[in-house]
């Protein structure tokens, strides 16, 4: 009777079979990650969480960082001059306080630096002229901050690296002496030291003949450790950023995300840099129909293409219309002055054709018709470098967007000097920035160029501050700086007006 009603036997198969939803978040399966060092090789993805309004902002933040580490590049800084153009960015954008500061936000500096890496790791991972861009930065970034760090916290950091070397004991030490000091260069003895690591990791020393061989074991001076770390920091970054690549169409499935992605990604071609009025030439002189000509002298080379071509063929498509008279519009020029300037320069279009088919939209662009959020905007703004930078590239007949990037380089070149760039350096710099897509620099290494003499000027009477000689990231800032610096004496310096220049 009892045997009759026991409880049946459970299978031991299906015992312990847990639903696999609740068994999976029964423990949180990620954990925030700490932060004993201030440097990081950033091998280890972030776990935490994080709103998407902080993902977006921080990876802004070291963008912002790493746009000017390449003006520094591009105006050949020394690594001094570097270091000290850099700590005021550092400290607005991307602040690292030491193990020794009482800061209260070391701990969130450091996932601040963390996490903004990782998003634009993931953000610049898609083409491989990207990929090499970011990666020549973030090693730049990381030098810089080994430079700067406290000397024993430096060591901490690079003692809890799995590195394949060993600092030499004194025994061995005294074996080798001589021959380390010869092949390394050293004079005193009771300071220098010495670790050992397989000579495949420094093929550049040995090149050099800066280490002492033996049986295949390379002594390197302490001195060379900075260059040893920074050369493996770009070779983990570049293995993860191709990791990065494979992984990144998924990122396309989501939805909150790609968005971010893709803007980072476009600002990193060049930084977006909004207009403002104050852009225009307006309280310095006033622009008329027939000053275009005169004035052209100091367009960018977007803007003189757009110019010439007008010239040339006395008609511009409708993308390119919609570029140069939203520039004319930046640089100060009226409604009624520009629609003088077009009927003019369509001359071979009879007045009932051009009112009807172009007026209209000289006017919306202006904001005089369109509907109340047209007029009420003032219609639409000139386009920033970014906006020319990004947008789809013209087709047959069409001139608009950028020219450091939509010619090939031999027509680019042929550009360049039609309108007075024939110094073989500065079209060599060129070539070579518009093959690692940096259009901008190529656009401002033409600028420098074509007022060397001026900005010489300024920079040593001090007469315009460092903001006012920032790169130039949009077309209206290019042609009232030009116009500024060709008019030393005559204008007012200053006052650029574009705001977020250098940002």
């Amino acid at each position: 009777m009892l045997a009759a009603t026991a409880a049946p036997r459970l299978d031991p198969k299906r015992r312990n079979v847990v639903d696999s939803r609740k068994r999976q978040f029964a423990k949180a399966q990620w954990q925030e990650l700490s932060y004993t060092h201030r440097l990081n090789f950033y091998t280890i993805p972030p776990t935490g969480d994080v709103s998407l309004e902080e993902f977006e902002q921080w990876g802004i933040a070291r963008l912002k960082v790493l746009a000017e580490l390449e003006a520094c590049h591009f105006r050949n800084r020394t690594p001094a001059e570097t270091e000290e153009y850099m700590k005021p960015v550092l400290d607005a954008h991307l602040r690292l306080s030491s193990n020794m500061s009482r800061s209260g936000e070391r701990e969130r500096e450091r996932k601040r630096d963390h996490y903004s890496h990782w998003t634009l790791r993931l953000a610049f991972s898609g083409t491989k002229d990207l990929r090499e861009r970011f990666a020549r930065l973030e090693t730049q970034l990381f030098k810089l901050r080994m430079q700067q760090d406290d000397a024993r916290e430096r060591k901490e950091f690079v003692d809890s690296l799995p590195m394949s070397w060993e600092m030499v004991g004194d025994e061995e030490k005294r074996m080798y002496l001589d021959e380390l000091k010869a092949a390394t260069r050293c004079g005193r003895d009771d300071e220098e030291a010495w670790f050992k690591v397989d000579w495949e990791k420094v093929p550049e020393l040995v090149e050099r003949r800066q280490v002492l061989l033996k049986r295949g074991t390379a002594y390197v001076h302490v001195r060379e450790q900075l260059s040893l770390l920074t050369n493996e920091f770009a070779n983990n970054l570049s293995t993860g950023l191709d990791l990065a690549a494979r992984f990144l169409p998924r990122m396309d499935e989501d939805n909150r995300l790609a968005p971010i992605l893709h803007h980072l990604s476009q600002s990193f071609v060049a930084p977006d840099t909004g207009y403002s009025e104050a852009s225009s030439i307006g309280d310095l002189t006033t622009p008329t129909a027939g000053s275009i000509d005169a004035l052209a002298q100091h367009f960018p080379l977007c803007m003189a293409n757009l110019h010439k071509t007008l010239r040339a063929t006395h008609h511009l498509k409708h993308y390119g219309r919609l570029q140069y008279t939203l520039f004319l519009k930046g640089l100060g020029l009226s409604l009624q002055e520009c629609i003088t300037f077009w009927r003019g320069a369509f001359e071979l279009i009879p007045d009932d054709k051009f009112k009807s088919e172009y007026l209209y939209n000289i006017r919306h662009a202006y904001g005089d018709v369109g509907g109340d959020a047209n007029r009420r905007g003032r219609g639409y703004t000139p386009y920033s470098c970014q906006k020319l930078l990004t947008e789809a590239l013209p087709s047959g007949g069409q001139q608009h967007g950028c020219p450091y990037r939509t010619y090939a380089p031999d027509n680019l070149t042929t550009l360049l000097q039609n309108v007075g760039v024939t110094d073989r350096q500065v079209l060599s710099g060129v070539k070579e920035d518009v093959g690692r897509q940096r259009y901008h620099i190529a656009c401002n290494r033409v600028f420098e160029h074509a007022h060397k003499a001026q900005l010489r000027k300024v920079k040593d009477e001090g007469l315009w501050s460092a903001a006012e000689l920032d790169l130039v990231t949009h077309p209206n800032t290019y042609f009232k700086r030009s116009f500024l610096l060709k008019n030393l004496g005559k204008v007012k310096s200053g006052d650029l007006g574009v705001e977020g220049a250098g940002s």
